[in-house]
This record gives structure tokens, C-alpha cells and sequence, in this order.
């Protein structure tokens, strides 16, 4: 398995992974958004892929905020295809996003999960994630 960057011809498998992560993409938007996330800076998409086929991928954020000296990771998204799952994915996205975080001297990184995945849950708690509660959102 490799961890590498998005290239053209992603945009698929890219628009497949997000909707089984519950966010339906139009294939043709992927190439604006990760343009965009570009443009903005911070933010890394890479993609998980074995002999060829890409089956994974995850986003980190890291943001520097008022309330510490330090950034802070956030994973925006991390998605395994599934009948891949439990075969050591997502772990390796996660590491490469520790990776990416730990370079840019953050603190601590962070990610948030619908209270329906629970194998999502366990599998943040293995990889030495606390569960901390409560998120609000407003939708504009």
C-alpha cells in the first residue's frame, strides 16, 4: 500500500469514498475543492492505494488559534472503501496525517464522528484517541 497525493483522474473514486462517508460528491467538483483547499493552504488530502486500485483517503487541517501557542490537527476526512476495511487503512492514513501534524509543531489533533459509527469510534480509541463530547453546529 502506498499514501500519495490526489492526481487527475481521482476524482471517481474520490467522489465514491466521500459518499460512503455519508457526503455525495459530483465527481466534477472534486478538482475545484481540492483547488481551493489549495489556494486556502493548510489543508492535505492524500489517498491510500494497493496494486492500483485506490482505497482510501483522509484530509488533515492544521489551524492556528488564538486560545494556544500551538496548531492543532483536525481530521476533516477519513474514509476506508469498504471490503477494505479492518485490513490496516486507515491506520496508515492516520499516521501519515500524524505525520503531516507533527511537522507543523501541532499539539494535538482532532477529529469528530456521527454518534452512529461506532466501529469508527473503537477504531479512534485504538489509535490512542480520548473521546471528548458535545459538538454544535449552525448551518448557514
Amino acid at each position: 500500500m502506498t499514501i500519495r497525493e490526489p492526481l487527475d483522474g481521482d476524482e471517481e473514486v474520490i467522489s465514491t469514498l466521500l459518499g460512503e462517508l455519508g457526503y455525495p460528491t459530483a465527481p466534477e467538483a472534486v478538482p475545484g475543492r481540492l483547488t481551493a483547499m489549495d489556494a486556502e493552504g493548510g489543508q492535505t488530502t492524500f489517498i491510500a492505494e494497493s496494486e492500483g486500485e485506490v482505497i482510501g483517503m483522509a484530509t488533515v487541517i492544521v489551524r492556528h488559534t488564538i486560545s494556544r501557542d500551538e496548531p492543532f490537527g483536525r481530521l476533516a476526512s477519513v474514509v476506508v472503501k469498504d471490503g477494505e476495511r479492518s485490513r490496516g487503512v486507515g491506520a496508515a492514513l492516520l499516521a501519515r496525517a500524524e505525520e503531516i501534524c507533527r511537522a507543523a509543531g501541532c499539539s494535538a489533533i482532532e477529529v469528530t464522528s456521527a454518534e452512529n459509527r461506532e466501529r469508527a469510534h473503537e477504531f479512534y480509541r485504538r489509535l490512542g484517541f480520548e473521546e471528548r463530547r458535545y459538538r454544535f453546529v449552525k448551518l448557514l
